[in-house]
């Protein structure tokens, strides 16, 4: 069964989530329609022609990228310029391109961690903490005989984990009562009868961002039909995302070293550097994109490096000044991201029993010839 637009798309936000997202950020649905079914999405870094091209050899009417093909608000939309016959031809094509960046960027397993692991970066920290997920607590009152069925639905929704612990709550048993009235349709209980039941009072920690799923999967496995639950905000954060890694090396190299790590993990032919080639490197700080924003922080962190890309020359001799390294290995690094999101949504649709087929666009979008 192929999947539907809507449905890839959830299951692609549940491992990038929207909210992660930087303010402003041109994300989600950006030409198209999500409302048909998927026969093959390919995933890209860039939608240039050749791209779309591939896209339409392929029979994908869709395209997951990684950067926006409108950034910008559109003044017109001339089908005689370069984007305007983009645009015609994706719709032409009936191809939906859906844009996924910063939160790509900053979710787990997304663009920065994907660099570290290709780097073998034991990572500490991130760069720039951005969001600190607030928690929720959940109370749910459940007969005795069902607890063990509605907590593992709450488990399996994503809820329970403190710290580097998961499945965690607390449950107390008591005494529930209540009186059917006329129209309802009781799973214990006759109406007009006050009813006394064995119950179970099962208390969870749940993240804000999923605690809807967390509720819709717990009242299907409740057998109620009104399940009595409660919902509390709480004064503490679960976990933190944010842009950029720190890691440490497996163990001391040289910088001259780190950069043939560097140019193989991100099969890029050079990169520039800032630095004593020498200079030995412990911590490493990592930033998909455009970096140059973030050399202090790199620095404060303690980095001896900083790997990211588009530095520019005034930022490079203020790193050179400050005594931090750089190896910029350019944009087009954040190539590395194709496999790796459509292996990971693969996987989500085969689980679902879905037939739709996930791609990694072949096509290199660097703009840059090297000489």
């Amino acid at each position: 069964m192929l999947a539907h637009g809507q449905t890839v798309i959830q299951l692609f936000e549940r491992m990038v989530p929207k909210h992660l997202a930087m303010p402003d950020d041109k994300i989600g649905l950006q030409l198209g329609t999500l409302q048909k079914t998927i026969n093959t999405l390919l995933v890209a870094l860039d939608v240039t022609d050749e791209v779309v091209n591939e896209a339409i050899g392929l029979g994908a009417n869709l395209i997951i990228a990684h950067h926006a093909i409108i950034y910008r608000p559109l003044s017109n939309l001339q089908t005689d310029s370069p984007t305007g016959r983009l645009y015609e031809k994706l719709i032409k094509h009936d191809i939906a391109v859906y844009i996924a960046h910063t939160n790509y960027d900053i979710a787990e397993g997304g663009m920065n961690d994907l660099m570290a692991e290709s780097l073998g970066l034991a990572v500490t920290a991130h760069l720039e903490t951005i969001h600190n997920e607030p928690l929720k607590k959940l109370v749910v009152y459940v007969p005795t005989t069902h607890q063990e069925a509605v907590r593992t639905a709450i488990f399996n929704a994503g809820a329970g984990d403190i710290g580097n612990y998961s499945h965690c709550s607390f449950s107390l048993e008591g005494k529930g009562t209540f009186l059917p009235g006329e129209g309802t349709n009781a799973y214990i209980g006759q109406v007009g009868k006050l009813e006394q039941v064995d119950e179970a009072r099962i208390e969870t920690i749940v993240p804000q961002s999923i605690e809807r799923q967390v509720i819709q999967s717990m009242l299907k496995a409740h057998p109620y039909e009104e399940a009595a639950y409660d919902l509390y905000t709480l004064n503490l954060k679960g976990k933190s995302f944010g842009l950029g890694r720190i890691g440490r090396l497996p163990a001391p190299e040289s910088l001259t070293s780190l950069v043939e790590r560097v140019k193989k993990a991100f099969d890029v032919p050079f990169v520039r550097v800032v630095g004593d080639p020498n200079r030995e490197i412990r911590k490493v700080a990592v930033l998909g994109g455009a970096g140059s924003r973030y050399v202090r922080h790199a620095q404060f962190a303690g980095a001896d490096v900083l790997v990211t890309g588009d530095i520019d020359y005034h930022t490079a001799h203020d790193a050179l000044a400050a005594g931090i390294a750089i190896i910029d290995a350019g944009h087009n690094a954040e190539k590395i991201m194709k496999a790796s999101v459509a292996h990971r949504l693969q996987q989500a649709l085969e689980k679902n029993k879905y037939t739709t087929k996930a791609v990694a666009s072949l096509i290199n979008t660097e703009p840059f010839r090297f000489e």
